[in-house]
């Protein structure tokens, strides 16, 4: 027992002197506790030995006893006469005392209820072991008994063992049963505090000690061992239909018996782990989006067996595999003529020369036809028209025989957007949905029923009513519909604040309803999750098990696609959902519903139906407000009423009052007007007065909106003489902001913005910003939709999904500031806040009123604000390189598809259907003709051809040039003779009489020569259409020239109708031919000869056109013009260089020249058309092709993919950024962070997701100075590599994104500095510092998921530190809506 203590002691003084003394030594230094090591023995106490009985006191057994483990006391504890056992983990004892042996007593006591708890074992023994001197361990200190202690002791029953609880005083005390309570540590943990969380204590020497390695026994046959394959087939029992007795089994094969979810984008493959069950991974592939065309095993065999079969017996000599048709080479006896060419035989038989058949032999034909095309009669089977000459007889057969056919008839349209009448009253409702999934305390609505039915039908619906009219409706009833299921809805919403309101809605009314979102995750179990479309798409990229259940996606407020940075994700999402997701669309009433349906039907392949309001169930009415103080607080003129009649009198009405008041300041103060629009005093009063009013008719709650937080808080805190609460409303005010404030921190809740918003509250007024606290935002929501907070000045964030309607809205202003310039409200930002007027069920009718503080608005202006249409959806699409990471890294879909079904490319690609049978009955077309003949001096009508349109091609971009530019739009002036060319007149010589302009372009009225009209009817006049053209109409200006009389008209030009500029400019008088002509144009003048002037001037143009047939002279671009532009140059090169290649070619002295450059010329046409079709429906035809090579390059150069598009390392981690992929990859990838201390990381990485410009300051840690300039250097190499890549961002603005303007102020907080000291380091408002320590601290939760991905434990801890640090108190306070 001696030795023992001794070392006992020992240890005690000096506990690492043991260290690496032998194998024993380090198994004891591996136990150890805490404070006293770990014996390699467990010891029992045996009642005899706590007796007294000498040295049988101590009886080992070694650690491997169960016995002893089950007992779990040290050794070491035990030497001596007094032991006790380390904090450990084992079941709680029982609170008492007992007496063991002689002398000695246990002391223990219970913490809480149920299991022990190692931590909080305490007991002492005390005694004397053979004479020995009494030894105590050192005390535990223990904390108070708590409410849960027991006055309770333990007694001994009889001598068996056995012991029972008696809470009576006075009950005896006995010995304990056999052992001790079970105390044991749990050695793994220990092991892991002591020697792997704190590396430091290892010491810096012995290291040959350090470290253990076992020899592992080599098993070469393991690596022959491999996993079985899945099974591929399966026994099916084959029964009998009526009795369904089993017959047999046969052997069928499975489909899909491979896949997994790193593998495979079917719904079929096995689910992944219940860890990444929610939010996937970002390893794992997509779903198979809905409407996309997935390939099976027996599509891809049937193609396999479709391959074509080499027949050796049949045509094998005459068509090559793989072809339609071919040539037969063989002789034939009377060779056919090709159509257009004449047999000369048939053309001599009405002269009766004989020797036909002869002649017929030598007739010009081909050898051969093609074989399998039916060959067309020969026109001279038909009689023979007369003519003067031969040529002319052919030139009119080859015109017939290649005269266009009919074009082909369009296929139906097809109906994928589908209207529904909300006019006419669904009365047989509840007959058919008798058992609705969900009933309200209220009759629904036309258009709710119709939606619901559809619902039951599962059907996707797009509700577009006015606001405030019941589309939350339809949105219940879908999640009681999949509540009915046994299925899952997921509500999406633009914002978090419209989250958190209906998950708080949703979880009253069902109970079972979850909410995700960036900070938050309550019940993701739920049959209902209400998330931000972010998320959704993220879990959708990412393979979520979610979406196997899912029944409904609820998009809310499908209005925001219009928003530039983040509508993209609504496209997105609509894009890769399932083909088994139903969608529901909410939205405000938008003028191209229809066709934003028609999109995601032609997308999904599903009927949308449309279903929308014809009027709001509250009408509104339009005020203007010109009062500024008591005496003018009625001042308030109707514009537009319910029934949506404009009053032109009510706005001169304010007009006169506005003057009224003018001419009394002019009177006062002199002439001399105010400039200003109004500052905070004239604010006060015009709102004193305006909300005087609205109190004595009763118009109260009001929203006031004003576009600007700075001006939100001025209005509020200049009303302090306003009070508009009762005693009993200041009350309960007051208990509501106490209970909810409790939350907070001491020092939290003397915040100003705080000690401000609750006076305000009390006095009924509120404020609602970004820049107010979220919780505060909280308050003021709840407090006005229980009519506590009678006015409410807020911006126009307020009015985005927030269901607070109120009696009277107000517009401070009808201008605000889009983030440009200033500019007036747009119909639907209008309708979109206006809307917020006009309570359900408790107002008659809303009111809005617009204050004119300045002058009264034009009635235009007005009239275009209240009564336009609202904004159309328009698409937002743009790539990222989060969306074409996650699509490289599946082999099976693609960006370009993606591209394709976008809406910006659906007005391009809603007509491929009808593309595509144009496309085949062409190539059918194009087949059947004929080839035109080549041969002799016809070798070089190809490139005549060609040559002419290319010269037609660079003529008309030389004349593009010309009419863009100043010179030549100056040169277009009265007078100026012209050569006009369009679709009636082609090549006709005309002079310009006016020139018209307008912003957009100009517009030239002209006298042009045409044929006298046969026909009084327009629509008979033939258009002109060229011939064959000869090198002198090509290289020249081959000008028309009437077969008949001469005749004018004065036609509307546009810049492209003119071919070109002549020198001539004639003395006209435009006016009276423009009124002449105007004045023939009449019926009783009709007769009437035109005037001299008239007719001076065609007869001019007459002449000209005469001694010029090729064209007169017309002004140089270069020399005459000035247009010194390259393509302007060089082209008028190349026109120069195509007229002498066009002047020496040999096919135009070819008689046959004018019937073959015909048949060449339709082919060509024809195939010039297959490859616009083809163009069309190709991949190079989509807007954003470039861009996405462009962006591809950027990641190929950065080394995110390799040369063959697979997505390395690096891309995979950027597919796990929420924002900034690529510079916080580069970031991690060049160990910028790895350095730094966690507060450092967190203030570095606010400069991504600060919203508020700013000064970094020169207070910043040097750390932190050098830290932000390579975040800058980072930032710029980037911008240069996209800059080199081709694309449009400079350098400055890719830099730019970044603000360091909070860098100290998250420095500081995750330092730990309280929120109170925290707003005086910044002028930034409170509500935006919070907003972006949120989002720093999503950043951070996505980048320690990245450093996992890539195997970093020491960054990821220090991201998982870091964002512990930020998330604490009054930034992080619990919504109210989620308690």
């Amino acid at each position: 027992m001696a030795t023992a203590g001794s070392q006992l002691q020992r240890r005690r003084r000096n506990p690492r002197s043991a260290l690496g003394t032998s194998e024993k030594g380090r198994r004891k230094e591996l136990g150890k506790g805490r404070r006293v090591r770990r014996a390699p023995y467990l010891w029992r106490v045996s009642p005899a030995a706590v007796s007294g009985g000498g040295p049988r006191a101590r009886s080992p057994a070694r650690s491997d006893d169960v016995e002893g483990r089950k007992r779990g006391i040290h050794g070491s504890r035990l030497a001596g006469t007094s032991a006790r056992p380390s904090r450990s983990r084992s079941r709680r004892p029982l609170a008492g005392t007992r007496r063991v042996g002689g002398g000695s007593r246990l002391h223990f006591r219970p913490f809480g209820g149920g299991a022990y708890r190692r931590s909080s074992l305490h007991f002492r023994l005390r005694g004397s072991c053979c004479g020995s001197q009494m030894m105590e361990t050192e005390r535990l200190v223990l904390p108070p008994p708590g409410p849960l202690d027991l006055p309770l002791r333990a007694v001994e029953l009889g001598c068996t063992g056995r012991w029972a609880l008696r809470n009576v005083r006075g009950a005896p005390e006995s010995t304990l049963p056999h052992g001790l309570p079970p105390c044991a540590p749990d050695l793994q943990q220990e092991a892991e505090q002591r020697f792997l969380s704190s590396p430091a204590w290892l010491p810096l020497h012995g290291l040959e000690h350090s470290a253990r390695k076992w020899q592992r026994k080599m098993d070469p046959w393991s690596l022959l061992t491999v996993l079985g394959a899945p099974v591929p087939s399966d026994l099916q029992a084959q029964r009998q239909p009526t009795t369904g007795q089993i017959l047999g089994f046969k052997e069928v094969l499975l489909e899909n018996t491979d896949l997994s979810a790193t593998t495979s984008l079917s719904l079929r493959r096995p689910p992944g782990p219940i860890s990444q069950s929610l939010w996937g991974n970002p390893t794992q592939y997509p779903f198979w989006p809905g409407g996309m065309d997935e390939p099976t095993l027996t599509e891809l065999s049937t193609r396999e067996e479709a391959e074509e079969e080499i027949d050796f017996e049949k045509d094998l000599l005459t068509v090559p595999p793989g072809f339609k048709r071919g040539v037969d080479f063989a002789p034939k006896d009377h060779p056919v003529p090709a159509p257009g060419l004449l047999s000369l035989s048939r053309l001599l038989e009405p002269l009766d020369l004989g020797g036909g058949d002869e002649d017929e032999r030598e007739a010009v034909g081909q050898p051969g036809g093609t074989r399998g095309d039916t060959v067309p009669a020969s026109p001279c089977s038909a009689p023979v028209a007369r003519a003067s000459s031969l040529e002319d007889l052919v030139l009119k057969e080859a015109s017939t025989a290649v005269s266009p056919s009919e074009p082909p008839k369009p296929l139906p349209q097809e109906q994928w957007a589908v209207p529904v009448d909300v006019t006419s009253p669904v009365g047989d409702f509840y007959r058919l949905v008798p058992q609705p999934a969900f009933q309200w305390p209220f009759e629904p609505d036309v258009f709710q029923k119709q939606a619901i039915l559809h619902l039951e039908r599962h059907d996707s619906v797009f509700v577009a009513a006015h606001t405030s009219a019941g589309k939350t409706v339809v949105a219940e009833y879908a999640i009681a519909l999949a509540q009915k299921h046994m299925t899952r809805t997921i509500y999406t919403s633009p914002i978090k604040a419209l989250s958190n309101q209906k998950f708080r809605d949703f979880r009253n009314t069902f109970g079972d309803v979850g909410l995700l979102t960036g900070d938050v995750q309550l019940h993701p179990e739920a049959s209902c999750l209400i998330m931000t479309t972010e998320i959704l798409r993220s879990m959708l990229y990412s393979g979520s098990d979610v979406i196997r259940d899912l029944e409904w996606v609820i998009f809310d407020e499908v209005h925001y696609i219009n928003d530039a940075e983040r509508g993209v994700v609504w496209e997105e999402v609509l894009i890769m959902l399932p083909d088994h997701v139903s969608i529901i669309l909410l939205s405000a009433t938008v003028p191209n519903a229809l066709e934003f349906a028609d999109w995601i039907g032609r997308l999904k392949r599903r009927q949308i139906y449309v279903v929308s309001t014809a009027a709001r169930p509250v009408p509104l009415e339009h005020y203007l407000f010109t009062g500024n103080s008591p005496k003018t607080q009625g001042e308030l003129f109707l514009l537009l009423d319910s029934r949506g009649a404009f009053h032109t009198k009510g706005y001169y009405a304010a007009v006169e009052a506005k003057k009224e008041r003018m001419s009394k300041h002019a009177q006062t103060f002199g002439a001399k007007q105010p400039t200003h629009q109004g500052g905070p005093a004239q604010d006060r009063g015009v709102y004193l007065s305006l909300l005087a009013s609205l109190r004595t008719r009763a118009q109260l709650p009001v929203v006031v909106f004003t576009f600007s937080r700075g001006r939100c808080d001025e209005q509020a805190s200049g009303l302090t003489s306003l009070d508009l609460t009762t005693s009993s409303e200041k009350s309960e005010i007051h208990l509501f902001l106490q209970r909810c404030l409790a939350r907070l921190r001491g020092s939290d809740r003397q915040l100003p913005q705080v000690l401000h918003m609750s006076e305000l509250l009390h006095r009924g007024l509120g404020v609602h910003h970004s820049g107010i606290l979220p919780i505060l935002k909280e308050i003021v929501e709840m407090l006005f939709s229980r009519g506590l907070v009678k006015v409410l000045f807020a911006t126009e964030t307020f009015a985005m999904g927030v269901n607070m309607p109120a009696r009277t809205v107000v517009f401070d202003s009808m201008r605000k500031h889009d983030g440009n310039a200033f500019r007036d409200l747009l119909p639907g930002e209008y309708v979109q806040m206006a809307g917020r007027a006009g309570r359900r069920g408790l107002d008659p009718t809303g009111t809005v009123i617009l204050l004119c503080k300045g002058r009264v608005p034009e009635m235009v202006d007005l009239h275009r604000m209240m009564t336009g249409k609202p904004s159309q959806l328009q698409s937002q699409f743009r790539l990222t390189y989060t969306m074409i990471l996650n699509l490289l890294r599946v082999d099976a879909l693609r960006v370009e598809d993606m591209m394709k079904r976008s809406f910006s490319e659906f007005p391009s690609r809603k007509d491929s259907k009808a593309h595509e049978q144009a496309l085949a009955e062409l190539t059918k077309k194009l087949g059947a003709l004929e080839e035109p003949d080549l041969t002799g001096q016809l070798v070089d009508l190809p490139e005549y051809y060609s040559w002419g349109e290319e010269l037609t091609e660079t003529r008309s971009l030389i004349q593009r040039r010309v009419m863009e530019s100043v010179n030549g739009l100056k040169s277009l002036s009265a007078g100026r003779v012209v050569v006009v060319k369009t679709q009636e007149h082609h090549n006709a010589l005309g002079v310009i009489l006016q020139v018209s302009s307008n912003s957009t372009s100009r517009a030239f009225t002209a006298l042009v020569l045409c044929d006298k009209p046969v026909s009084e009817d327009p629509r008979e006049r033939r258009s002109a259409s060229p011939g064959v053209p000869y090198p002198e109409d090509l290289v020249g200006f081959k000008l028309f020239l009437p077969e008949g009389p001469c005749d004018h008209t004065v036609a509307k030009l546009q810049p492209g109708d003119v071919a070109a500029i002549t020198t001539k400019v004639l003395r006209v008088n435009g006016e009276k031919i423009l009124e002449d002509f105007s004045r023939r144009q009449q019926l009783k003048f009709k007769k009437d000869p035109p005037l001299a002037a008239v007719t001076a001037a065609a007869q001019e143009l007459l002449r000209l056109a005469q001694a010029h047939p090729t064209g007169p002279p017309t002004l140089d671009p270069v020399n005459d013009l000035q247009l010194k532009d390259v393509s302007v140059v060089e082209g008028g090169l190349r026109a120069r260089k195509l007229e002498e290649l066009i002047r020496g070619a040999q096919c135009v002295h070819s008689p046959r020249f004018p019937a073959q450059y015909l048949k060449l010329q339709e082919r060509r046409q024809l195939q010039k058309e297959i490859e616009r079709l083809r163009f069309l429906l190709s991949d190079q035809s989509l807007l954003l092709l470039p861009e996405y090579h462009q962006r591809v390059e950027v990641l190929r150069t950065l080394g995110y993919v390799d040369e063959a598009g697979t997505v390395k390392l690096a891309g995979r981690v950027a597919c796990a950024m929420s924002s900034h992929e690529l510079l916080l990859t580069e970031l991690m990838f060049d160990n910028a962070l790895s350095a730094l201390r966690p507060e450092e990381i967190a203030a570095l990485l606010s400069g991504l997701v600060c919203q508020s410009p700013g000064d970094t300051g020169e207070q910043l840690p040097s750390t932190l100075k050098q830290g932000v300039e390579r975040v800058r250097a980072v930032a710029k190499r980037i911008g240069e590599v996209q800059v080199a890549c081709g694309l449009n961002q400079t350098v400055e603005e890719f830099v730019g994104e970044l603000n360091f303007g909070l860098v100290g102020v998250v420095y500081e907080w995750a330092r730990g500095m309280p929120f109170s000291e925290l707003a005086g380091l910044s002028g930034t408002p409170e509500g935006l510092v919070v907003r972006c320590i949120q989002r720093l601290a999503e950043m951070c939760r996505s980048l320690r998921g990245a450093a996992r991905l890539v195997g970093e434990p020491v960054l990821g801890a220090k991201m998982e530190t870091a964002a512990t640090l930020l998330r604490r108190d009054i930034v992080f306070a619990a919504s109210l809506y989620t308690q």
